[in-house]
């Protein structure tokens, strides 16, 4: 038997479990989804967001991509952003990277791997952001650890950096921007750094924008 014919009989052993506990378990599930939460992870298989949570379908809108990244010119994790805050108006977004992250581990690095070197530059431009205190940790595994949770870290900043999430905090307290790390050995989350409508004193002032302008100014204004 082929590897993916064992992922469709598991399919089926799943959905009949589902049934025998609850019939209307899919009717239920079809209706509408309302989650409380964004979640935007690494593509690493290790790092399934229901199970490490212990979270059920329905309960997570997931994004995920090489290191967890955060690019104001991704324009799929901007749109899935964007759905999530106006639209399914989640309460919390998680930024959630991981221990042993191959991205980051490969942008500490001087390798050529091809299309990907362009993707590890923005982890490449947080590792010159927090060098000083990088090159300051001797041990590799320590400095590798510490380059994953700059990186979230940055990555939180960046979502605080959106119009969207700052236009949803004009109008409101939502939502919470968290950013978390998980440990591969432990299964444990660490959280390291918060950031909510009430603390967003956390970026630099040019980065806030003013939402009580009736109208943004034209391109015409903007070259003069």
């Amino acid at each position: 038997m082929e590897s993916y014919q064992k992922l469709l009989l598991a399919n089926k052993a799943w959905a009949a479990e589902k049934l025998q506990l609850d019939p209307s378990y899919f009717t239920n599930l079809a209706a509408d989804q309302k989650p409380e939460f964004l979640w935007i992870g690494c593509s690493d298989s290790r790092v399934p967001s229901d199970q490490v949570t212990g979270t059920q379908p329905g309960e997570i809108f997931v994004h995920r991509n090489v290191a967890n990244l955060v690019i104001h010119t991704d324009m799929s994790m901007l749109s899935v952003l964007q759905y999530a805050v106006e639209v399914l108006k989640v309460k919390h977004i998680l930024v959630v990277g991981h221990y042993q992250c191959g991205g980051v581990k490969a942008s500490m690095t001087n390798n050529d791997y091809g299309l990907i070197n362009n993707w590890l530059r923005n982890i490449k431009d947080v590792y010159a952001k927090y060098q000083d205190e990088l090159q300051g940790i001797d041990d590799e595994k320590e400095r590798f650890d510490r380059l994953v949770e700059v990186n979230v870290i940055e990555q939180v900043k960046n979502l605080a950096k959106t119009t969207i999430v700052q236009n949803a905090w004009n109008n409101g307290e939502y939502p919470m921007l968290h950013g978390w790390v998980l440990d591969l050995h432990t299964g444990h989350i660490k959280p390291i750094i918060e950031i909510d409508s009430k603390n967003d004193d956390a970026l630099e002032d040019v980065y806030n924008f003013d939402f009580n302008k009736k109208k943004p100014k034209k391109v015409e204004e903007v070259r003069h």
